[in-house]
């Protein structure tokens, strides 16, 4: 397998990469986006920072792509929708500079407090202007955090520590943890009016692009400043500028632009109140040293067939996770890859029960798995976990989950229906032998047990005399061996069904005399 790091990485995590086996690791910095084409089109793997722009042409160049990891927390250089859709996973890493970007934005904070850079280069200049940078105290001013993840807890840490009072807006953030930091949770016009200091630690989505703006702006108390070390677009430049000529902002300081660099007209390079860095946040040894390392070891493990951790397009699977759900996702894959043998045309509902022990679990990449499974016949290999909802709802399939805890016969239960146009078919599977023996246990709901293993012919009959016979007949015939049958049926119907475990798949002629038969309504046949 080939991969490619298109952005420096530190050589530990270049190394952990020509661990695996079997890898061409190769490393290629400053591509143009033709050479990133050329280059990527064979590659399983991506490795990238921030100087690697990943569009959707970029995306449909590498057929063979599995994975694109960021080094680093944003993932705006990468066309999310693209790689969905071609089922690549997208995973970054959240945690490597936390502490250095929350440093930074403290940093930050203490410099717009004493005009720290700002009297640094008056001095520099040869000149003593005391009266000009009298600052303010940072002790028992409110500092207003917007968003309360792993970024902005460090920052509110710190505050505390200095003495500040910290109020934050984040609409996830548990009760339990804001209380036990000592962090009251407002609204956001709440902290726009108490605090004298906000910083912005959210991710830049349709909610916070442009939240700090000229309209927010107007809300906040007179004399405030204003950090940004999240992401460009947050923030709108010219309102902010025009705010801090206004005095209705005091200052502010910024580590991300809306256009990096920001061009030779911008309004805020002039304004002496702004504290600029060059997107420095996460630029420390340490934090370079930590996502490199991050990055490469979970698209190490994610390549292996192991945990995928911390992507951003689907459910991260911890080897906890995996270890609990992988016999589900495994055997989940398979009932879709069945019941796709047999469902009706054109699907317009998918539904899945999980009943009893399965469903205390989360069970969303079990779904995927499912999904995937039954999909693919129509759709392709490329179908996989990672676009295995968006493919769903881009054919208009709507994807319903239920749970039961209630007990039943079996410990746990899978239970999928599908319907279109009045048409409906089913599956059903339990696990037996602490998850080590998958079952189908009805098809249809006609009652049955067989070992989703190998191929598998699936015969629905009338049930008369005749039908079985016939079908252990024509398999004898054309040489086909039958390694296993089960029989279900229905009394109050007359229906009934027949699944074979096979040596081989029979062939179209086979399958052509097995259907033939008039007892037989329909045959078909699926290999796992």
């Amino acid at each position: 397998m080939k991969i490619l790091v298109s952005d420096p990485l530190v050589d530990r995590g270049i190394e952990l990469l020509k661990s695996i086996p079997d890898a061409t690791v190769v490393v290629k910095t400053g591509l143009s986006k033709e050479a990133l084409m050329s280059e990527i089109a064979d590659c399983e793997a991506l490795l990238i920072r921030s100087g690697t722009q990943v569009d959707a042409d970029v995306i449909r160049a590498a057929r063979h792509l599995r994975i694109i990891g960021r080094a680093g927390v944003g993932v705006d250089n990468v066309d999310l929708e693209a790689a969905t859709e071609r089922g690549v996973i997208v995973m970054n890493t959240p945690g490597g500079n936390t502490v250095s970007t929350a440093e930074h934005a403290f940093c930050l904070i203490m410099g717009l407090a004493r005009s720290l850079p700002q009297a640094h280069a008056s001095v520099k200049e040869g000149k003593w202007d005391r009266k000009r940078f009298k600052g303010i105290e940072l002790y028992g001013k409110t500092l207003g955090i917007i968003g309360m993840g792993r970024v902005g807890t460090e920052v509110a840490r710190r505050a505390i520590a200095f003495g500040m009072r910290v109020i934050c807006h984040d609409p996830y953030v548990p009760m339990s943890k804001a209380r036990g930091m000592e962090v009251e949770v407002v609204e956001l016009d709440e902290l726009f009016a108490r605090a004298d200091f906000i910083t912005c630690h959210a991710p830049l989505t349709d909610d916070t692009r442009g939240l700090i703006r000229r309209e927010t702006i107007a809300r906040m108390k007179k004399g405030v400043r204003i950090v940004n070390c999240a992401r460009g677009g947050i923030v709108v430049e010219e309102d902010l500028a025009e705010a801090i000529r206004q005095g209705q902002v005091a200052g502010a300081a910024l580590d991300v632009y809306q256009e990096e660099p920001p061009g030779s007209e911008w309004p805020l390079r002039a304004l002496e109140p702004v504290v600029l860095t060059p997107h420095l946040g996460a630029s420390t040894n340490e934090a370079q040293e930590n996502v490199g390392i991050e990055i490469a070891e979970n698209v190490k493990e994610a390549l292996r067939g192991g945990a995928i951790r911390n992507a951003v397009n689907m459910p991260s699977l911890d080897a906890k996770t995996l270890e609990a759900l992988g016999p589900f996702m495994r055997f989940g894959e398979r009932l879709g890859v069945f019941l796709a043998a047999y469902a009706p045309a054109r699907v317009e509902r998918f539904e899945i029960t999980y009943a009893g022990r399965l469903a205390e679990l989360e069970t969303g990449p079990v779904t995927r798995s499912i999904l995937a499974g039954f999909l693919r016949k129509a759709l392709g290999p490329e179908l996989n976990l990672v676009n295995a909802l968006a493919k769903a709802a881009q054919h208009g399939i709507e994807v319903a989950e239920n749970r039961s805890r209630e007990a039943a016969v079996f410990a746990e239960l899978i239970e999928i229906r599908v319907r279109a146009d009045g048409e409906e078919a089913s599956v059903s599977g339990t696990m037996y032998g602490s998850n080590t023996m998958p079952r189908i246990v009805r098809v249809n709901g006609l009652p049955v047990e067989a070992e989703p293993e190998g191929s598998l012919l699936i015969v629905f009959n009338d049930d008369r005399p005749g039908a079985i016979g016939h079908v252990g007949k024509v398999l004898g015939d054309q040489g086909v061996n039958i390694a296993g049958m089960t029989c279900g049926r229905t009394k109050a119907a007359g229906m009934a069904i027949t699944l074979v475990n096979i040596d081989t798949m029979p062939d179209e002629a086979t399958m052509k005399k097995l259907a033939s038969f008039p007892l037989i309504r329909r045959v078909a046949a699926v290999t796992f």
